[in-house]
């Protein structure tokens, strides 16, 4: 490696944000008082008229110079409140918030645009708000416009923008901004295709440059993709933090159902009849964990069987990220086929048309009435793209071949 690429690729030293035990409530409205006399009346007597709900509760992280860092976390966990205390738009009720260099928040579509007003004057107006003088933002100007691709429409009224047009303007203006560090509220979740393949393609350079971006986001794609690290928040607090793909993991997770209490004796059985020692994923013989599109995979199961089983009554069933099954295939579709009392290792070869996206694994036992889970989750993956699937539901028949040792 020369010295040039090791300079190129060495991330900057130092904490672009430093947060510390930070907090955050609102006040909500319980009752209305219908007049001044009312409110004062109601006060007099302790009646305040509102609740106090705890949105941050002791919240406290680092993030390194140079690093892309995702938050993700359910709606109303805190994630956007937790973007406007970083982005100095809301005040801690405790704890501090140190920023070391320039911060650029894209956070919510038109905030500190005004309708009224043409694109090219939102474009200074919106940089005014930024910090920037006319001069600086003349110089950025024309890049701003060319990659929003709007020059037809600047010196038109934003009202007249569709939402699309504005989240394009808006994120322009951010990301030509030079700021030292970047902060992002779901901007991927708005824009046409195109517009996205940009935002992606942006991303992609800032990892390069070593840029610090912070970006909330429900797509757990782009937490695998993008970031170096990730935290998780759950009611207000850190529930996660740290490697991207255990807290993309834990996010998923957190949409399952609850787990059944299962009673001891069915327990028992299950274990007595398979067991599920290992399973891999493997592509041209390795082990892997990310897939291409349409790059087809192995799925390699070591079973240990207590008796002779019926092939059909074993299956294995693929779930995508929103926990809806898209592959659901019995070690066989033969009535007599039987696996034998002892170890074996299964092959399913499986042809991808899955789309890009999160999946797990789980092993299962029919029997006559019942489904017995042999192991779940036993396997994730994560399928690399923006294509849209192929189909929706995929046929075993069609897409795996099954090999019994």
């Amino acid at each position: 490696m020369t010295k040039k690429t090791q300079n190129e690729i060495k991330k900057p030293v130092g904490t672009a944000l430093k947060v510390r035990g930070v907090s955050k409530s609102f006040k909500l409205p319980t009752e209305r008082a219908g007049s001044l006399k009312n409110a004062i009346f109601n006060w007099i007597r302790g009646i305040r008229g509102y609740r106090v709900q705890h949105v941050l509760k002791d919240i406290s992280f680092d993030i390194a110079k140079g690093e892309f860092f995702g938050i993700v976390g359910k709606n109303g966990s805190g994630k956007s409140t937790l973007l406007k205390l970083i982005s100095q738009i809301y005040t801690p009720d405790s704890g501090t918030i140190e920023v070391d260099g320039k911060l650029v928040p894209f956070i919510e579509l038109g905030v500190g645009f005004n309708p009224e007003l043409t694109g090219r004057e939102n474009v200074y107006l919106n940089g005014a708000m930024l910090g920037f003088t006319n001069d600086e933002i003349d110089a950025m100007y024309d890049d701003i416009v060319e990659f929003a691709e709007l020059g037809d429409f600047m010196e038109q009224k934003l009202k007249n923008y569709s939402s699309g047009m504005q989240v394009r303007l808006a994120f322009s203006v951010a990301i030509k901004s030079q700021g030292d560090i970047l902060v992002l509220d779901e901007v991927l979740a708005v824009g046409d295709e195109a517009f996205q393949k940009k935002c992606q393609d942006y991303f992609f350079e800032a990892k390069r440059q070593k840029k610090t971006v912070i970006l909330v986001t429900h797509s757990m794609p782009d937490v695998r993709r993008y970031c170096d690290r990730a935290m998780f928040i759950q009611d207000g607090r850190i529930s996660k933090i740290g490697d991207p793909d255990e807290i993309a993991d834990a996010y998923s997770d957190s949409f399952l159902p609850p787990k059944q209490v299962v009673e001891e004796e069915t327990t028992e059985k299950k274990r007595e009849i398979v067991v599920l020692d290992d399973m891999r994923l493997l592509v041209n013989g390795d082990t892997q964990k990310f897939l291409a599109e349409s790059e087809d995979f192995d799925l390699v199961l070591d079973l240990d069987c207590d008796r002779d089983l019926l092939a059909k009554n074993l299956f294995v069933d693929i779930y995508d990220g929103r926990n809806v099954p898209v592959l659901s295939v019995p070690l066989s579709d033969n009535d007599d086929d039987t696996i034998s009392a002892g170890k074996h290792e299964v092959s399913l070869h499986v042809r991808n048309v899955l789309a890009f996206g999160d999946y797990r694994i789980n092993c299962a036992l029919q029997n006559d009435s019942d489904r017995i889970m042999i192991r779940e989750n036993a396997l994730r993956f994560h399928i690399k793209g923006t294509a849209m699937p192929v189909m929706s539901v995929v046929n075993p028949q069609e897409a795996v071949t099954i090999t019994v040792d």
